[in-house]
């Protein structure tokens, strides 16, 4: 991912951790316009990270990057304050978009979900 970001030209990486805790301190530390968190870390989770980043640092843009492809795992991601959501299988140039987007302001989800999502959608108001 460091290789993709750095090629790209656009983007400047502060920082690196190995688990959600360290992630943490390091955001608080650095106020990085965006945190890539994973969802599976230890000790702590990235659903973890988000919920105590977006208390933290407000302004911060979080993307969960992750195998989970479940229309649950993403719900969890959004009500803990991801601002995107993109799995670890989508191409390098998803990862670069999602940025962009983030970047703009808006969400991003990864455009695996968009079947599903439509389904779910209406299965609940049909």
């Amino acid at each position: 991912m460091r290789t993709i970001l750095e090629s790209n030209g656009e983007y400047e990486i502060c920082g690196e951790t190995g688990d959600g805790r360290q992630t943490v301190e390091m955001a608080i530390q650095l106020h990085p316009d965006v945190v890539i968190t994973d969802i599976s870390m230890s000790p702590t989770n990235g659903l973890e990270v988000t919920q105590v980043l977006r208390k933290s640092l407000p302004e911060v843009k979080i993307l969960i990057l992750t195998m989970h492809d479940s229309v649950e795992m993403l719900r969890a991601a959004v009500l803990a304050g991801a601002s995107g959501y993109l799995l670890k299988s989508d191409t390098e140039e998803l990862l670069v978009e999602a940025l962009t987007n983030l970047f703009e302001g808006h969400r991003f989800v990864s455009p695996s979900f968009e079947a599903t999502l439509v389904d779910h959608l209406f299965a609940e108001y049909s």
